[in-house]
């Protein structure tokens, strides 16, 4: 199966309804409006394909894009795939969601999040915070780098109001993220989020809110999952 055909298959699956949900959240054509249930049963039926995610990528429709990351091979993924795909995104969603979670699984997460979170451009920044979340969600706390982590939890507990509006965000998600993912930091992103209090962002034409850290890791642990991992970043 080719990315040419499967754009085709995808075409008649869209819906103006959507489209329109997809367009307030900033989603640029071209795009059809596929439902993500919808490209869950081609990831299915595909499972992992590299080169066809590489593909489907490059079309810049955005429903081939997203579909590209539920199927791309996350361990054999390059360096310079995942900086092209950084570089051809063309839209928030495609970098927070779609690269971070293919950049979480690959075995250059660690080292791109921390590059590109020190970018000056608004986008890469937020795709490298919204990896951190994805990594520490899907790594063992014994392969995790502690010391940087926490390094990072009192960077954004001193910053994050200074920072531009979508990075604020996922700086916001990484001390939620670290607070549910990684028990032996559980209470001092708690006290981070604490510290930081609000977190203000515009979300645009959308009903999207910012969640208050603190109040979130507590109904994880209520639930009884702290330090519970995930086996996949995507979903």
């Amino acid at each position: 199966m080719t990315a040419n055909a499967i754009i085709e298959e995808l075409r008649p699956l869209g819906s103006d309804g959507y489209k329109r949900v997809l367009r307030n959240h900033g989603i640029p054509e071209p795009f059809f409006g596929v439902k993500i249930e919808e490209l869950k049963k081609y990831q299915k039926r595909i499972k992992k394909d590299y080169q066809l995610a590489l593909d489907l990528y490059d079309t810049g429709n955005y429903d081939a894009m997203y579909l590209a990351g539920l199927i791309a091979d996350d361990a054999n993924m390059t360096r310079e795939d995942l900086q092209g795909w950084l570089d051809k995104s063309n839209c928030d969603a495609i970098r927070v969601i779609t690269l971070a979670w293919v950049a979480a699984g690959s075995p250059h997460a660690w080292e791109l999040a921390l590059e590109w979170i020190e970018s000056q451009d608004e986008g890469a920044a937020a795709a490298g915070w919204s990896t951190l979340s994805s990594l520490v969600s899907i790594k063992n706390d014994s392969d995790l780098d502690l010391d940087a982590l926490k390094a990072l939890l009192q960077r954004i507990g001193d910053t994050i109001h200074e920072q531009p509006n979508r990075v604020r965000y996922y700086m916001n998600g990484v001390v939620i993220a670290l607070g549910c993912y990684v028990a032996p930091l559980t209470e001092m992103a708690v006290q981070a989020g604490i510290k930081i209090g609000a977190v203000t962002v515009d979300m645009g034409n959308t009903a999207c809110k910012v969640p208050f850290a603190p109040d979130y890791i507590e109904k994880v642990r209520q639930r009884g999952s702290i330090g519970k991992k995930r086996k996949t970043a995507k979903c």
